[in-house]
């Protein structure tokens, strides 16, 4: 179990006790934040208090988090797209709303379950079993290419590849908005300090995060782009995007919260994937067809 303790400051009294913990970096979400809360592991004076108490000069905050229940995850039957296999790795083409690898909320049905089955349990360990195999990742509703390690040895290649930038990938996307010019963004991304279930441009504590964006084609209203990353944080594009006012189309987090379109979320697709071979030294490029909703988006949108 971890414990986090505070001591309330005069110029903090009279904040609810939920938004004081919601913006401790070191602490979860404030969604999590209120289980604890409701689980009674956060306590003032050693007393339980609500999410709505107003906090008092003086008051000691005592927070615990239990240890977390360890998921078991089955191997499940289904059909995968692969574009690439050998002994070492896969390339897969992943379909929208699927998520990458089991959560809370998300114990099964997930890629990381198929993938299990399909390559009978032989997937990398680094990032222990509840990611097997999984050595970067795309959104729920991001469709496209994603790389996937068959043995440590592969996966600290391809590791390492990341942390250099030398990995190719190239999304396309669809954002609000007429672009008139190709350009970059480079502005640390880190956790949202207002909810942190979101991500944002955060000079304070952020990341380095550089995207590159280029007109693929002017669109009625919108732009259909394609975005070059130099680095991998979470949310880039739809965050460096929105930040420069051209979120992607159907993003309710990053952008308006009704959809222009139904399309069960943004406009995103991981098309161009590209590394070198762990085991041979090849530079192997592989590319992913638009889906069909992006197709059709296209062609309704085109001037």
């Amino acid at each position: 179990m971890s414990r986090f303790s505070y001591r309330i400051l005069p110029e903090q009294a009279g904040e609810r006790i939920d938004k004081y913990l919601s913006q401790k970096p070191e602490l979860p979400s404030r969604s999590y934040l209120q289980r604890l809360i409701d689980d009674k592991c956060i306590t003032v004076g050693n007393s339980p208090v609500k999410g709505n108490y107003k906090l008092r000069a003086g008051d000691e905050i005592l927070v615990e988090i239990p240890e977390p229940k360890e998921l078991s995850v089955e191997a499940e039957p289904m059909e995968l797209d692969i574009v690439y296999e050998d002994e070492d790795l896969l390339v897969v083409n992943k379909p929208k709303g699927m998520v990458v690898h089991p959560a809370a909320g998300h114990d099964s049905h997930t890629l990381v379950n198929g993938l299990l089955y399909h390559c009978r349990g032989q997937l990398s360990g680094i990032n222990g079993v509840l990611r097997p195999g999984i050595v970067h990742r795309i959104d729920r509703d991001t469709t496209g290419l994603l790389l996937v390690c068959k043995n440590d040895t592969a996966h600290n290649s391809i590791a390492e590849q990341l942390k250099a930038h030398t990995i190719t990938r190239r999304y396309h996307a669809i954002v609000h908005g007429e672009l008139t010019r190709d350009g970059t963004v480079d502005a640390p991304i880190g956790r949202n300090p207002s909810d942190r279930m979101k991500m944002a441009v955060n000079e304070k504590n952020g990341k380095p995060a550089v995207t590159h964006y280029h007109i693929l084609s002017p669109l009625k209203k919108f732009t259909y782009i394609e975005c070059r990353l130099e680095t991998g944080r979470t949310h880039q594009i739809r965050v460096h995007m929105a930040s420069i006012h051209h979120p992607l189309l159907g993003d309710t987090v990053y952008g308006p919260a009704k959809p222009v379109f139904p399309i069960g979320g943004q406009a995103l697709h991981a098309k161009v994937l590209g590394f070198v071979h762990p085991r041979t030294g090849e530079y192997l490029e592989f590319e992913a067809p638009l889906p069909e909703y992006f197709e059709k988006l296209l062609n309704k949108l085109h001037i």
